[in-house]
């Protein structure tokens, strides 16, 4: 099949490459053009501008847009309404919030072009292992595109979840259970890092261990395992950790819906924690325990 990708990030780029060796037909376009140049060099077709873009392709044309959430994909599909026509497709392959998927299809389908949802799993591993794909709109648009799911996906990696905003929504969901487990990882090695037994440890070997049929196995702690392989310590960074918004829509959504995400609530807000530096509640804290009690505060040096 020929589409368009448009946005040539780390995901972005290594999907349309992953197209091209499936066979596909990407025509290529990023805000800048030396990523457009790169691609052309794997086989792609270059595009320069938006109504190029679709100048280059067939219909039903079909346009999948991997962009930053929230007014870049607004931008762009404002844009594309005014070169696509009725029967084409759009796909948002970001990490939308599934209210603004609803808000665009009905208003592409006004004119007639369809808009599909897919929540996208993988990073930069996508390229070599595939990428899950939660995929949700027009189950008849998700059958015209399977092919290429097949191709971005490894097997049984990818599923119609249903209407408008349904694939978007469980990729927010998966999203919000990947905060809890990373956060349960990085408590479980605090501890072991804070014990006596603290200097016969090695991470890399423990993380290993526990993906020996343990049932806390999973691909995070494979990726845990390569971290402390690469730093014993992870001395080389900061634990400065940042959210991309799917967390905070996962929570709100609870509280819409009555469900006590508490695991996931509460690994967001440590997030929000690692951003601080000696934060002024704990500021508080310390001088409410001094005035009420006595107790010792560590004067700033």
């Amino acid at each position: 099949m020929k589409l368009a990708m448009i946005g040539l990030g780390r995901m972005g780029m290594n999907m349309a490459i992953r197209l091209l060796k499936g066979g596909h037909e990407v025509v290529a376009y990023n805000r800048s053009s030396g990523k457009t140049d790169q691609l052309v060099k794997d086989g792609a077709i270059g595009a320069y501008s938006l109504s190029e873009v679709v100048e280059k392709l067939f219909q039903p044309r079909i346009v999948w847009i991997m962009l930053p959430a929230g007014q870049a994909v607004d931008d762009h599909i404002q844009e594309l309404e005014g070169f696509l026509s009725p029967g084409d497709i759009v796909v948002d392959g970001g990490n939308t919030y599934y209210k603004d998927d609803i808000r665009r299809a009905e208003s592409l389908q006004e004119k007639g072009i369809w808009y599909m949802d897919a929540g996208v799993s993988g990073g930069i591993w996508g390229l070599r292992i595939g990428y899950c794909l939660m995929i949700g709109g027009d189950k008849k648009t998700y059958q015209l595109l399977e092919p290429i799911f097949k191709a971005l996906a490894p097997e049984e990696g990818y599923l119609y979840c249903g209407q408008t905003g349904a694939g978007h929504f469980v990729k927010m969901v998966h999203n919000g259970i990947e905060y809890g487990m990373m956060q349960a990882y990085g408590e479980g090695f605090e501890i072991l890092e804070a014990s006596d037994y603290a200097t016969s440890f090695n991470y890399a070997d423990i993380a290993h261990l526990w993906n020996q049929g343990s049932v806390i196995r999973s691909w995070l702690l494979e990726l845990a395992e390569d971290a402390f392989r690469k730093d014993e310590k992870l001395s080389d960074i900061k634990g400065y950790v940042e959210d991309s918004g799917e967390g905070r829509w996962t929570i709100q959504q609870a509280l819409e819906t009555g469900v006590p995400a508490q695991v996931i609530t509460l690994s967001l807000l440590r997030r929000f924690r690692s951003r601080q530096d000696n934060p002024f509640s704990d500021r508080v804290v310390a001088a409410l325990r001094r005035e009420f009690g006595g107790h010792a505060v560590i004067p700033k040096i």
